[in-house]
């Protein structure tokens, strides 16, 4: 596996792949690498012969008081991950080769960046979207691959690609979880052994609410019994459980289509989201 820093060395292998006619897969991370970040390197696999994994801490997406500074990093073992996993090259930039000196431009995001994530952390899709605009760019993406445990982030990544006619397509992998149902996360490192026990109940919260609605009860219904289980299992604040539609993630008060229960609440001072398809 190739690794690379530089964007002027990152176009010239880029462009020698382009060259031979070869489709090149990103998979935009910000490293400290788990199952569900592999899965999506297995799943770029299938969709080109090349595979560029980034590995960028993105401070645009972080509030002042959000953990960028303590946000987990493993390098090393990252790159023993992905080479394992048939990678075949690594960028992983700095600050001023993603944004530098001079970089002027900004998003603002609407549409599926509202309510939720886009409430309880207003910079972050406008974050994500400019660092995912400029990975695309920077590693020539034909098709870009994204976990669904994040839905929000991947309709937000959706609707900046059509909106921008970015020419790639975006592919999603299936939420990959522990046997116990958490979704694998690289925030799941902050939890001591007390936390990652509560921790299970998110999913079964969210299972809960996403049966109700199968049931027949109102949004309001199922996402109120969740959050409550949710207080009685521990969690000290729930910022929201939700229902969306699918297909545009507008708000629905039934289940009158095939949609996603969202959920973001505080172990602590551990924040955990997670999402099911209902």
């Amino acid at each position: 596996m190739r690794i690379i820093r530089d964007a002027a060395e990152l176009r010239a292998a880029t462009q020698g792949w382009k060259s031979q006619g070869e489709r090149i897969a990103l998979v935009p991370t910000m490293g400290y690498l788990h199952d569900g970040h592999l899965a999506l390197v297995a799943r770029a696999r299938q969709l080109a012969p090349r595979v560029i994994t980034t590995i960028f801490v993105n401070p645009t997406q972080f509030a002042p008081h959000e953990d960028l500074g303590r946000y987990p990093r493993d390098e090393a073992g990252d790159i023993a991950k992905l080479e394992a996993a048939g990678c075949d090259l690594l960028f992983a930039p700095g600050v001023p080769t993603v944004y530098p000196p001079g970089f002027a431009t900004s998003i603002t995001m609407r549409g599926p960046a509202e309510g939720l994530e886009g409430t309880h952390r207003p910079q972050m899709f406008g974050g994500v979207a400019l660092v995912c605009t400029r990975l695309f760019g920077l590693c020539a993406a034909d098709v870009a691959v994204f976990g669904e445990k994040d839905w929000q982030q991947v309709m937000v990544v959706r609707q900046v690609a059509r909106d921008l006619a970015l020419p790639l397509e975006i592919e999603t992998v299936p939420t990959i979880r522990a046997p116990d149902g958490l979704a694998l996360s690289s925030r799941n490192a902050y939890l001591d052994a007390a936390g990652r026990q509560q921790a299970t109940a998110l999913h079964a919260a969210l299972e809960h609410a996403a049966a109700r609605l199968r049931a027949g009860a109102t949004a309001a219904e199922a996402c109120g019994e969740a959050e409550a289980r949710l207080r009685e299992a521990g969690f000290r604040q729930v910022d929201y459980v939700a229902l969306r539609r699918a297909r545009d993630f507008g708000e629905m008060t039934r289940l009158e289509e095939a949609g996603r229960v969202l959920g973001a609440a505080w172990l602590g001072q551990v924040r955990l989201i997670d999402n099911l398809p209902v």
